[in-house]
């Protein structure tokens, strides 16, 4: 038992650790190939990989109406949020700064959920939910970094924004009841689909193979898209929607750590401040969780499990 309840605690750190390397993973790559293909790529080895495990695991194959909705999640979670990303970073948004529009989600997540998914969101919860947006402001302060990126990479991290957050939700409502394993080789096969589409209507598709390319691809393969995933959706199956999304607070300010230890992107005393800003908001924000399910959502509840 008390294994298990420090598995529970710690799900949440480790989450947040893992999710940051993303954009470090991203930022190690994109120098040696283009976002598109980087991402088709790697759909395509995520895709074998996840694929075997729901093969050999017995995973439970999918309705048509549960392929339809993981079809859906992926393409807001892996196309809009990560095709978002990649492209932001390939533009010379900086890998910390990249990580600060997604890092707004809770704000965007505890207003949807409050309007249409009948969770209440608590006055605690609004305070932790500023002082995590005062946090990431505080992080990321330098006029310099946030300058560096060109408009369409702005424009990529904002769409990787509403991806991340819709298809947060998305996931919450309708494919909570799906076996994992099926339902993510669902989602990232449409997503290969889609990055590879995209790869060859605007980008060259030259790969320079090095080994910090293939350093980044396997780390991305193994640890995002298979490991964070599935502790992602864990997460999202056993907490609030404004509780979940409250982690993502943390992850511009732990990338902006690590961008400042691998690449030297500036990290000072008013940023450090931040963080602890940030990491005292999502304290607020998860200790003041309450969830009020409505009718539309048990209906919602009763369909999926059909």
């Amino acid at each position: 038992m008390r294994l298990s309840n420090l598995a529970i605690a710690a799900a949440p750190v480790l989450f947040v650790l893992l999710w940051s390397t993303g954009f470090i993973g991203a930022r190690f790559g994109l120098p040696y190939i283009e976002p598109m293909t980087f991402l088709a790529v790697r759909m395509v080895f995520v895709v074998l990989i996840i694929g075997a495990i729901a093969v050999i695991g017995g995973a439970r194959l999918p309705s048509r109406l549960e392929i339809g909705h993981s079809l859906m999640a992926g393409l807001m979670v892996h196309g809009l949020y990560l095709g978002g990303v990649f492209f932001a970073i390939s533009q010379g948004v900086p890998a910390g700064v990249s990580a600060l529009i997604p890092g707004l989600q809770p704000i965007l997540t505890s207003t949807i959920a409050n309007r249409f998914m009948g969770e209440t969101v608590t006055r605690l919860q609004w305070l932790g939910l500023c002082l995590g947006l005062f946090g990431v402001a505080l992080v990321l302060h330098d006029r310099s970094l946030v300058m560096s990126g060109s408009v369409a990479g702005w424009i990529g991290s904002v769409v990787s924004l509403f991806g991340i957050t819709l298809g947060a939700l998305y996931q919450k409502r309708y494919c909570g009841k799906i076996d994992w394993r099926a339902g993510n080789t669902v989602q990232y096969a449409g997503a290969a689909v889609l990055f590879a589409v995209a790869s060859f209507a605007f980008e060259t598709r030259v790969i320079h193979w090095t080994g910090e390319l293939v350093f980044a691809l396997a780390w991305l393969v193994l640890v995002l898209s298979i490991a964070a995933v599935g502790l992602m959706y864990w997460l999202i199956r056993r907490s609030a929607a404004t509780g979940f999304a409250s982690l993502f607070y943390l992850v511009p300010a732990v990338t902006v750590l690590e961008a400042y230890l691998l690449f030297g992107e500036k990290l000072d005393a008013l940023s450090i401040a931040g963080m602890v800003v940030c990491a005292v908001g999502v304290i607020l924000v998860n200790r003041g969780a309450r969830v009020t399910p409505t009718a539309g959502n048990a209906a919602a509840s009763v369909t999926v499990e059909k």
